[in-house]
């Protein structure tokens, strides 16, 4: 397929085709996670997935670092690819990559260091810590990988490549499955060694998407001046930061209301950590749509069509709507036995009572998320950043506080109570900058 199809194809079809290796990448990529959790709660014990699921909160902040630097440095490259500035767009990814890899060694530094400290602040389960802490060094020495692939997954969607890291996230999960099994099941490793397992397999993918990713850019025409610059690094980190924060909202938000979650006991915190997941799981076509509209966005306004960009955005949500009709009927008719392909027949029912509660009521509301991921994407992908980022503080700061203030004194489910409130208030605050018109301004000035 052409490398410009999102600036040439009918919106909806460009959208479908750009989008559909993005969601089923991150399908995979969200299975192994689905993955060690089911295998540790059922050959290992409850309190192992409950020791997995306390640690999910943090080092998915560090997964959305990643995951929004990296989109944030592919709205950059996107435009130069778009206004055909070959030069400049391979400065700019080079920039990245020495930026990201720099960064991600001080983030795993720190994890590892201070690990314990931080889940002892979240109030974690005396009878699962040693197992947490456990899990969280072997995650932190594999950061720098985990930064790898997300950043070098941006670049290849910006090249209009969202194939390729599709290929890679199948691989790596389908290794990393194979390698749960074989290190929980035989070697008895426990919580160590799903750790271990997501290590050594996305060790492996980023290495390869490397060398795969040079070759892409050989291809192209044009050749970089420097391998670094600053310039370059802080358009990308202007972009970055707001979508940094943007794709780690829920992650924070999930972070602080932890402690309130592990204040309910271990029984409680595994069936909502079996939740989680699939709530993980669940929006993730919403964020792959969304992330999608970045590159759509950001590629046409790089060659002057803010009209296809609004086409574009009818598409997504229509996308959106589909999506999360299919997510509703699977919740409401299976939640119980989703819940129990983690916990077993061993889970207590006070564990898998809060599961099937949690994404019972959750079912009724991806359409909120999917919504407001594809407004943000738009203002993402052109660079209109501001009401962006006061969206995702209103978010954020909406479900911790319902979670905070009213969990502990009416109950567990004001945790998730609290998530389709905040979805709402960021999808309200972001349309209504949409509906201004002022992300047209971000157009670049025409090549003389």
């Amino acid at each position: 397929m052409e490398d410009d199809y999102l600036l040439r194809r009918r919106p909806l079809y460009a959208l479908a085709v750009f989008a559909l290796p993005i969601i089923l990448g991150n399908f995979f990529q969200q299975t192994y996670t689905l993955a060690d959790s089911a295998i540790v709660g059922r050959f290992v014990s409850q309190e192992a997935l409950a020791a997995v699921g306390a640690c999910y909160a943090l080092t998915n902040i560090f997964i959305c670092v990643a995951i929004g630097g990296g989109i944030g440095a592919s709205v950059v490259v996107s435009r130069h690819f778009g206004a055909g500035e070959y030069d400049r767009m391979k400065r700019a990814v080079f920039t990245a990559l020495w930026a990201f890899l720099a960064l991600s060694l001080a983030l795993g530094g720190f994890g590892f260091l201070a690990g314990r400290r931080i889940m002892i602040l979240l109030n974690t389960p005396a009878d699962i810590l040693d197992m947490t802490v456990e899990y969280l060094g072997i995650y932190f020495l594999g950061l720098p990988f985990l930064f790898m692939y997300n950043v070098l997954s941006s670049m290849f969607n910006a090249l209009g490549k969202s194939r390729i890291p599709l290929y890679f996230l199948i691989f790596s999960s389908l290794f990393n499955i194979l390698l749960d099994v074989v290190l929980v099941t035989r070697f008895g490793l426990g919580v160590s060694g799903v750790a271990w397992a997501t290590l050594i397999a996305q060790g492996i993918s980023a290495v390869l998407s490397f060398f795969v990713f040079l070759g892409q850019l050989r291809r192209l025409p044009g050749s970089p001046s420097a391998l670094f610059d600053r310039r370059e690094l802080s358009a990308m980190t202007r972009i970055a930061l707001p979508s940094i924060l943007q794709q780690s909202t829920v992650s924070i938000g999930m972070l602080l209301v932890q402690s309130v979650v592990n204040g309910f006991g271990s029984e409680a915190l595994a069936g909502f950590s079996a939740a989680m997941r699939i709530e993980s799981l669940c929006i993730v076509p919403m964020t792959s749509i969304g992330n999608a509209l970045s590159s759509y966005t950001a590629q046409n306004l790089g060659a002057r069509q803010p009209g296809r960009v609004v086409q574009g955005y009818r598409a997504a949500n229509g996308m959106v709507i589909g999506c999360a009709v299919v997510i509703c009927l699977i919740l409401e008719c299976f939640s119980r036995p989703i819940i129990q392909l983690f916990l077993g027949q061993d889970g207590t029912e006070t564990a898998l009572f809060t599961g099937q509660s949690c994404i019972a009521f959750m079912g009724w509301f991806f359409c909120l998320i999917g919504f407001k991921m594809a407004v943000d994407g738009l203002l993402r992908g052109s660079g209109d950043m501001v009401l962006f980022t006061v969206a995702n503080l209103a978010n954020l700061f909406l479900r911790v506080f319902v979670a905070v203030v009213f969990a502990p004194r009416l109950g567990i489910a004001f945790v998730w109570y609290a998530v389709p409130i905040g979805w709402l208030t960021n999808w309200a605050i972001s349309f209504g900058r949409y509906r201004t018109g002022r992300w047209k301004t971000h157009i670049p000035p025409a090549k003389t």
